[in-house]
Order: structure tokens, then sequence, then C-alpha cells
């Protein structure tokens, strides 16, 4: 099962790394707001369109559960791809793919803080580690300019958008045990009905950039991969390793990340982002080492 989880998760590292190479293509060629918008309203028509049965069966069970689906899709979904993606339009795919990484460290601490979930040494030191790379990552080198709050405004919407996955990944344990067509489905269209105020707001303010083919290849690409492969792949991971394990895989995105933008984009890499990927990975190594080996041993314990 560990191993099933694995490949489920680093497919969903790579997905993700190409939507923030992806959302930097965007720039000038699709705005923030509608490519959020058309990306959630293709993922729900792609899936609705072989998952109605499905909800059917489901919907006795769904049906009690719409506000906290409804609020899944529009944290999970909307929100943080709204800030990631008016992120690019201030700082480098680079930066946005290792700040990412900062998001297993607010599992850690939710959990902890709301469930008293337990985290181990080692786990902590782990994150610890990547939680340095995410710093550094964000003040371009200088802990003196993070520590100055001098740091880029998409630097800021990141680390907002960080917030807001990690609360989404904490409230999957809330979500209903029904088939994952399901929750897809009805996840997805409450993201794109999230999107719509903020998709006419962008209109009415004149900065709505209509897609031009790059734009329109954006979107898909977004509506297919990451919107619903990456999101299914992480859900059974979470499923199978639990939020805290599966979490740490996040910080695989930055290596993914960082590759394709330096191949795609031609993104200079800076002495930085190197030391900010030793830390990141050293610390999803070392955590996830821990973390298996006190599963291992709870589970020799409770035989």
């Amino acid at each position: 099962m560990n191993r099933t989880a694995y490949v489920f998760l680093l497919t969903t590292a790579l997905l993700w790394g190409g939507n923030a190479v992806a959302g930097k293509f965007a720039v000038g060629h699709i705005s923030p707001m509608l490519l959020t918008l058309l990306r959630w309203l293709l993922a729900f028509l792609f899936i609705g369109a072989f998952s109605l049965k499905q909800v059917r069966r489901d919907w006795k069970q769904l049906r009690p559960n719409l506000p906290m689906l409804a609020a899944l899709g529009a944290f999970g979904f909307t929100f943080f791809n709204m800030a990631l993606y008016s992120a690019l339009n201030y700082t480098s795919a680079i930066n946005v793919t290792i700040e990412q990484a900062g998001i297993p460290m607010v599992i850690f601490v939710a959990n902890l803080t709301l469930f008293g979930t337990r985290v181990q040494p080692g786990q902590i030191f782990g994150f610890s580690l990547s939680l340095v790379g995410v710093a550094l990552t964000a003040g371009h080198g200088s802990f003196a300019r993070l520590a100055s709050l001098d740091v880029n405004f998409g630097d800021v919407l990141m680390l907002l958008a960080v917030l807001l996955y990690s609360g989404y990944t904490v409230a999957l344990r809330f979500r209903p045990s029904i088939n994952w067509q399901s929750l897809m489905t009805v996840m997805t269209f409450f993201a794109f009905v999230t999107a719509i105020p903020f998709t006419i707001w962008e209109w009415q303010n004149g900065t709505m950039i209509p897609p031009d083919p790059t734009g329109t290849m954006v979107v898909l690409y977004t509506a297919v991969f990451p919107s619903l492969a990456a999101q299914v792949l992480f859900i059974k991971g979470v499923e199978y390793i639990g939020a805290n394990r599966a979490g740490l895989f996040i910080n695989a995105v930055p290596i993914f990340g960082t590759l394709l933008a330096v191949a795609l984009l031609g993104e200079d890499f800076q002495i930085y982002h190197g030391v900010a990927l030793v830390l990141v990975l050293g610390g999803i190594w070392i955590a996830e080492l821990s973390g298996r080996k006190h599963a291992g041993t709870s589970e020799a314990g409770a035989a």
C-alpha cells in the first residue's frame, strides 16, 4: 500500500509542478481569475460526463455534506489557485514551487493543535529543514530580507496559498466516505461556482485577459492534469498513509517545478534555489523515514 501511495503522491507532485509552470505561461495570455474559472468549469464538465450515475447513487450521503464539500472546493481548488496564478504575475515559477514546501509544516501544526495528532521528533526536524528552505526562497536568498518583511508581493500571495491548501488537506478527513467520482464532481462544481464572482470583478476592474492560443492550452492542461488527475491521486494518497505523511510529498513539487521552469521557461537557477532544494528534499526524506518507522512500530505493537 505504501508503494502505491508513493507513486500516486510523486505523480501528484509532478503534475502540480507543471501547474506552476503553466501558470507562468499564462501571464499575459489569460488573466488569473478567468483561468481559474475556465479550469474548474472544464474539469467539472469532464468528470461530470461519466460520473452523474455515481453522483445519483451517492446523493443521500452527498446532500447533508454539501456545505462542507462547497468549502473544500472553494478553499482547496478556487482560492488556492487564484492566489497561485496571481502570485506568478510577480514572482518566478521556481519560487512558487519551492514555497509550496511550506504546506506540510502547516499541516503538521494544524493536526497537532486541532486533533492532537502525534508528531515524531524526526518529523519535526524534517519539516523544520523544509521551512528553512521555504524561508530562504521567500527572502530570495536573504533571511535579512524576510526579517525586514522586504518580500516580493507574489511570494506573499504564495504563502497565503500555502495556508489555503494546508487547511484543505487537513479538512479532507471530514469528507464523506463516498466514491471519488462523486467527490470530485461536486467539489469541481463548487470550485467553478466560487470563481464566478471573482471573474466578474476582474472583468469590471478592466483586468480580464481573454485566452489566446497559449492561454487556451494552459486552460486545457490545468483542467485535466492538476485539476482532476492530481487531485484524485492526492486524495487516494491521503487515504492510504494519512494527511501528515502524504503532505510531505508536496515537498517534491519544487524539484519537478524547478526542472520544468528551467527547461521550459528558461528561468535562472540561483545558488539559494539549490540550497533550498537540498533542505526540502532532506526534510521530506527525514520526516517520511521517521513517520514510516513509527507507523511500523505501532503496527508491530498492535499485533
